[in-house]
């Protein structure tokens, strides 16, 4: 598949989709940019205080740019106190670091399994471990990390606000000829999957998914999709490096 006859769907929300489209366009792609939920905030500064009040020797890890952001507006993270920051990938350190001092340790590779492969977080018996995120994700980080003998817990820093669609927008996506679509996270597989459910096997049979995860990949075998293309991270660099091995 060339890059001129790659119809690309980007499902991820608007302002972090818009960077990537940019790019694709660039390339000369055509390019349908279609957020399928936004973002709102989660906790309380009273609550998040209290909880790193309790917990000041906690690791905390950060899984998503947007976790960081919305934990910094619901309490400036320049101000936690705590024993060790972890960025899930490079977009999302880079985030961290513009708002505080302290050093954020991330992996080569940049998802669960990079994580759980640092040397910081291999003997971690009775260590209080916080993972920031959204409302879900990232249970296998957790389970391996209790596995361990890790305390583990989850702030949830933001909520997905779930866009309502007419039923025909997965036809739209055919009208527009759409034969790739960009997916970064399992939620977000389930919700395509879901809207597209009106239309024929199009999907199953014909389109290309690039996937962020080895995971994903797996889930979407399993719900029957064929041509899969696993981008091993969910920042730009990453997905567009797959979606220009999709074109060679």
């Amino acid at each position: 598949m060339s890059s001129n006859t790659l119809k690309v769907l980007i499902t991820r929300p608007a302002d972090r989709g818009q960077k990537l489209t940019q790019q694709l366009q660039a390339l000369g792609i055509t390019v349908t940019s279609q957020a399928l939920f936004d973002y709102q905030n989660n906790s309380s500064q009273a609550s998040l205080q209290q909880r790193l009040t309790n917990q000041p020797n906690a690791m905390i890890i950060f899984v998503s740019v947007a976790a960081v952001t919305h934990a910094n507006a619901t309490w400036p993270i320049a101000h936690w106190a705590c024993k060790a920051l972890f960025a899930v990938g490079s977009a999302t350190q880079a985030a961290l670091q513009a708002l505080t001092k302290q050093s954020i340790i991330c992996p080569n590779q940049h998802n669960s399994e990079g994580l759980l492969a640092l040397p910081q977080l291999t003997q971690v018996r009775k260590q209080d471990i916080i993972i920031v995120r959204g409302d879900g994700g990232r249970e296998y980080l957790a389970q391996q990390l209790k596995h361990r003998g890790a305390n583990v817990s989850y702030i949830e820093s933001y909520q997905r606000i779930w866009r309502t669609f007419s039923n025909n927008i997965a036809k739209q996506w055919q009208a527009r000829q759409i034969n790739c679509i960009v997916i970064t996270s399992n939620a977000l597989l389930e919700r395509v999957i879901h809207l597209s459910k009106h239309t024929n096997k199009n999907w199953r049979d014909n389109c290309l998914w690039i996937v962020a995860s080895k995971r994903i990949a797996e889930h979407a075998k399993q719900l029957g999709l064929t041509k899969i293309i696993n981008a091993n991270g969910a920042n730009d660099q990453a997905i567009l490096k797959a979606l220009m091995t999709a074109t060679e």
